[in-house]
């Protein structure tokens, strides 16, 4: 299973995603800078990743700054944080792990040890998703018959994580748990994460795969070849309205149609209960020529307009469940959340 990041002690080492599946290439980032900008140019993604990655940025910029006086230190990775956040604004992880490591920096009564204290956290960060992962899939596949054939959007795999896995930690448990398990994977325009990364990775693992377009997704949800959808979610809102990659909200609108099941699987660390409903939710827009081209090859007329958000917001009325590493959430989710989250933070 190739990982999509390495930390080496002094330097970052992320699996450089915009080559796969043709090319497996690592490129080393030895600032924040550099961490922001593989975040930016998605050479690193899916919501656990860049969060970890991050991670590994303000631990970057700890060392970089670790002169002066205290008060000018902190200030100056109080930018580097906001730098990082900054990269991908819908991803709560992202946030979510720079505040946390802006956290034990604060916290750290001897300043001068605040860059070993950083990096121990960065690695618990990193250690904690996996395990986080490897939990989520043993939730996700007690939901699951067997044979299974899933349908899934994006990548929310071992690419996208630390390891293992979020939608695809669930089909990979349900193998692991001896079930016979199929999966559909969207092609996922207009990066292609389906196509490139999800295949690859159920290539790599041996786990049987069909990939289709995204065109497709509703007529074999119409022949009956769809026991359920799986995907990851970028952020997840307090009523249970979930961003995750465009194309999300109309694979769940043709699930609810069909009368299939839609699960959502992502680490608690996804909830962000300050964001009432998905209206609140930041959504990112993309380089135009994501659409107009592929692989470099220009597809489109020239000076066409082009609208490429990155996300969209699937409505929580057509989410069956949230699948984390602390239980299986339902309706009504402002209570199941919430209970999720109370649990999490009490740890």
């Amino acid at each position: 299973m190739l990982k999509a990041l390495v930390w080496d002690g002094s330097a970052l080492e992320l699996l450089d995603q915009t080559r796969l599946p043709l090319e497996k290439e690592y490129v080393t980032c030895r600032s924040y800078r550099d961490v922001g900008d593989a975040i930016r140019t998605m050479k690193v993604r899916g919501a656990p990743a860049i969060g970890i990655s991050a991670a590994y940025g303000m631990v970057l910029a700890s060392r970089e700054f670790h002169a002066g006086e205290r008060a000018v230190y902190i200030e100056r990775l109080r930018e580097a944080a906001r730098d990082l956040t900054a990269a991908r604004p819908t991803a709560v992880n992202l946030a979510w792990a720079v505040g946390k490591m802006l956290d034990v920096a604060l916290g750290c009564p001897d300043w001068c040890r605040i860059p070993e204290v950083m990096e121990a956290a960065a690695r618990e960060t990193e250690e904690e998703d996996v395990e986080a992962n490897r939990q989520i899939g043993r939730n996700g596949a007690s939901l699951l018959g067997d044979p299974v054939t899933v349908l899934t959007h994006c990548n929310a795999g071992a690419l996208a994580t630390a390891g293992y896995g979020t939608a695809l930690g669930i089909v990979r448990a349900a193998v692991e748990q001896g079930k016979r398990v199929h999966v559909f994977a969207d092609e996922t325009r207009p990066y292609l994460q389906g196509a490139r990364l999800t295949a690859f990775e159920l290539v790599e693992d041996g786990i049987p795969v069909t990939l289709i377009t995204d065109n497709v997704a509703g007529y074999v949800m119409s022949l009956g070849k769809v026991d359920c959808v799986i995907v990851g979610a970028d952020r997840i809102a307090a009523n249970g309205d979930v961003a995750n990659k465009i194309g999300t909200y109309s694979v769940a609108v043709l699930a609810k149609e069909n009368g299939i099941p839609f699960y959502v699987a992502a680490p608690v660390s996804t909830l962000d209960l300050a964001c009432a409903t998905g209206r609140d939710i930041p959504i990112e827009e993309r380089d135009p020529r994501e659409v107009v081209e592929i692989l470099g090859h220009r597809v489109a007329p020239q000076h066409v307009a082009v609208f490429n958000p990155a996300f969209d917001v699937t409505p929580a009325r057509y989410v069956t469940a949230i699948i984390t590493e602390r239980g299986v959430a339902r309706p009504p989710y402002r209570e199941s959340l919430k209970e999720m989250a109370e649990v999490e933070h009490s740890k």
